[in-house]
């Protein structure tokens, strides 16, 4: 098992990049940042902003939202740095959070025409039990209409310009086996997880094409219309988790208060904030891939210099994989399975870097960073 030298994400996240001085991918990304020429990579932008401005439709853009702390600074820079006509586009997920709620109402309330798309409640739960029993990742189906949604309505609406956040292939190392590097976004259905398509869905409980209309776009009908679409974050500079976070908090988005890490399986209290399943997918990757969200925390913070490697380590030890029963109850209620079925599937999925001794499990890595953390501190 490889771990990266300079953050610590490991090599069992599916399709990472490292190379031969293992380092991985996201981090190789932060470093070709600072040889980016940004004032071109401006230049650039200008030239499609303009280009977007010169059309005959009611809108400029059109931006995929949850109101969010990326979506936010997504919205507010369209707009405010940019000069676009937006149109946002939310698609809302699954027992939405009253946080949630009040983080999009208040991105309307900055002034924006919005619409929201929820697609059909009782195909989402059965694709997101399919996807539990199959691959153990159950949001894996909700990414078609997060992604696709946006995208149709630029069809319909023929606004020239697509924007989405960031490019998850970079900040994870995923990139070079998807959707590449570059700024085009209309590759958004290469990614990772939605590559393989609809098909699966087809059938299963009595599922037909025209109940996962919002889960697909046509990229043809897009290119027929001159429709570009951009990651932003190719073209800013300034884009982080946490400078998202703050830069957000000033036009009123609100992150989770009196978290408890023990609970919800991070230190960060501004992720996902719309969505209370996320806790449970995160520890089901956890059980998977041996790690979960606080690991992909603390890279984007040891990436950003805001901690050190012990610091991002002893949070790991402590909080990553960790979720409290009552978010497990409330899945296993939404998808109408028991608790006892739920264990039993994970046990199915547990990852390759799980070894028992004793009657009990251990994690390979997690054993590799205990002996790290214990090595630094008998240093000192």
């Amino acid at each position: 098992m490889k771990i990266c030298k300079k953050c610590i994400q490991p090599d069992t996240r599916p399709g990472v990049f490292f190379n031969q001085e293992s380092i991985c991918g996201a981090c190789l990304w932060e470093d070709e940042k600072k040889k980016i020429d940004w004032g071109e990579r401006r230049k650039e932008l200008e030239v499609i902003v303009n280009d977007a401005k010169k059309s005959n439709a009611v809108y400029d853009c059109v931006i995929g939202v949850s109101g969010g702390k990326d979506s936010t600074k997504q919205a507010v820079t369209a707009r405010d740095e940019l000069g676009l006509n937006c149109l946002l586009v939310n698609y809302q997920p699954e027992n939405i959070t009253e946080l949630g709620r009040k983080n999009l109402e208040n991105l309307k309330s900055l002034g924006f025409d919005l619409i929201s798309i929820r697609p059909n409640p009782k195909i989402m739960m059965k694709v997101t039990k399919h996807d539990f029993f199959n691959y153990l990742n159950f949001v894996k189906a909700s990414e078609f209409p997060l992604y696709a949604s946006t995208y149709i309505i630029a069809e319909k609406f023929k606004i020239p310009l697509i924007i989405q956040g960031e490019n998850p292939g970079l900040t994870v190392g995923t990139s070079l086996t998807g959707v590449g590097t570059d700024s085009d976004a209309l590759k958004a259905y290469q990614l990772q997880t939605l590559s393989g398509g609809i098909q699966e869905y087809l059938n299963v409980d009595g599922i037909t094409e025209k109940d996962l209309y919002f889960f697909h776009y046509d990229v043809q009908k897009l290119l027929d219309l001159n429709v570009k679409g951009i990651w932003i974050q190719y073209y800013l500079k300034e884009w982080s988790s946490t400078g998202n976070a703050e830069f957000s908090k000033k036009y009123g988005f609100q992150e989770r208060e009196n978290i408890k890490p023990e609970e919800i399986g991070t230190y960060v209290p501004f992720n996902a904030c719309d969505s209370d399943f996320v806790h449970v997918n995160q520890m089901l990757k956890f059980m998977k891939f041996g790690f979960g969200q606080c690991l992909d925390h603390v890279c984007y913070d040891l990436r950003d210099n805001l901690m050190d490697r012990k610091t991002a380590i002893d949070l790991v030890l402590k909080y990553d994989g960790k979720c409290a029963e009552h978010y497990i109850d409330k899945f296993c209620t939404y998808i109408e399975i028991s608790k006892n079925e739920f264990w039993q599937t994970v046990d199915k999925f547990r990852g390759e870097m799980w070894f028992k001794k004793d009657g009990k499990y251990y994690n390979e890595l997690y054993e590799k960073l205990k002996q790290e953390y214990d090595n630094e501190i008998n240093h000192y």
